[in-house]
């Protein structure tokens, strides 16, 4: 039996593939554990369709695995979750209340594990504190901020005051949610910041935003272009609603001014569930542009891309995805929400670009000039492979468990 303290890591989905950057995030930092100081259980749903037997492949990112039988999550559960719009929680943490998930948390629970560590804090719909033993909140975001955003870019007045309804109630539920763990784990500075500003909590510790620089390794020369062409990619789920507004205002209102000045430009756009419409527009428009839908691995479009976008509007935590294709070595034009929270400079790792015409400049001009676009990947490759290891990322998510359990059982011995 292991002397390790025994570590209860509850997750509200089935981790692998891991292709959005919230299990991009999570698998790192569970693979960063395993072998180190504590001996890890994940518990997740297990993946749709599953015969109930435990996938080999969830043994990378743990010693041992409780699954429960996960619940649909296609186009009628999209509908079906209009039905908590009146609750007090917002729709997005009602609709992950499992009674499988909520009973294998519990089973977990009741075997008196040394630390949980809950992943999302929506996740605490079917693993709610107070627990037995020491917590660990991993935030990814602040939610409340992304459902403000929301509220924000919304033209529809009906959707904007939705929005509003729902950031209200996240804010909330975040509120009276982080004081009740031992510890919590944020994604970056600025989001600790405002858990302290606008919570008061000061049980908040930051882990780097890190990438696989194994996997993602330099993706040397770029393709061929044509003299008035060049490939824009971008990646990202696109059930997600942050990236499909992003990519809808970047068809919308950045690509005509590329189009213009490089009439045989292309984008592709690389990430599962493409809206329907917007891949029909796409295509009654003319537009050169590409949806691949899910794929297995990102890298190939990254390594055939000449520069990399994030046009995002909406968001929070921090994005891997500006990481990745640093590490690729290609060249990123993004929003200033794009790259929120990292220690990225404009003009130096990447070319900055919030309004739609300076977006669109930028790019043009980046797919007219190979030696800029070469300078920008190179300086961004250097500030990732010195300090965004992955790695790193999941030694101080350690070493944050290892001071939340020190002191959770300093706190029983004062009130014993």
């Amino acid at each position: 039996m292991s002397a390790k303290p025994r570590l209860l890591f509850v997750s509200p989905r089935y981790l692998l593939p891991a292709d959005s950057g919230g299990k991009i995030r999570t698998t790192n930092v569970l693979r960063g554990l395993k072998g180190g100081a504590f001996e890890v259980t994940l518990a997740s749903p297990l993946p749709e369709g599953s015969d109930g037997t435990e996938p080999a492949e969830v043994r990378a990112l743990c010693d041992r695995y409780a699954g429960w039988k996960s619940e649909p999550r296609g186009a009628a559960f999209q509908w079906t979750r209009l039905r908590h719009i009146a609750s007090r929680l917002p729709i997005a943490v009602a609709t992950d209340t499992t009674a499988a998930g909520a009973e294998a948390v519990a089973r977990e629970l009741a075997g008196r594990p040394d630390l949980v560590v809950v992943d999302f804090p929506h996740t605490a719909v079917i693993a709610p504190p107070p627990y037995p033993c020491a917590s660990v909140l991993f935030t990814h975001n602040v939610e409340a901020e992304i459902f403000r955003r929301h509220v924000e870019v919304a033209s529809n007045p009906v959707k904007r005051a939705v929005w509003s309804d729902q950031a209200s109630k996240m804010q909330r539920f975040e509120h009276e949610l982080l004081g009740r763990f031992t510890a919590v784990v944020a994604v970056a500075e600025r989001d600790r910041e405002y858990f302290a500003r606008e919570y008061g909590a000061a049980n908040v510790s930051v882990i780097p935003t890190g990438v696989d620089l194994d996997y993602f390794r330099h993706a040397g020369d770029e393709p061929a272009a044509a003299p008035d062409g060049g490939t824009v990619v971008f990646t990202g789920s696109m059930d997600w609603l942050a990236n499909v507004d992003g990519v809808g205002y970047f068809m919308d209102d950045v690509w005509p001014a590329v189009a213009r000045a490089r009439p045989a430009a292309q984008c592709v756009i690389v990430g599962r569930s493409p809206p329907a419409v917007m891949v029909e527009r796409a295509r009654a428009r003319g537009l050169k542009w590409r949806f691949t839908g899910f794929v297995d691995d990102v890298r190939p479009y990254v390594r055939d891309a000449h520069v990399y976008v994030i046009p995002l509007r909406v968001g929070g935590g921090t994005r891997l995805k500006v990481y990745e294709a640093m590490a690729m070595g290609r060249a990123v034009v993004s929003t200033r929400l794009g790259v929120e929270g990292l220690p990225v400079e404009p003009g130096r790792h990447y070319v900055q670009a919030d309004a739609a015409d300076a977006m669109a400049a930028a790019i043009a001009a980046l797919l007219g000039d190979g030696a800029r676009r070469a300078e920008l990947a190179a300086q961004a490759r250097r500030l990732v492979e010195e300090n965004m290891s992955s790695l790193r990322a999941a030694k101080v998510f350690e070493e944050i468990c290892l001071g939340a359990l020190e002191s959770a059982r300093a706190k029983a011995v004062k009130t014993a």
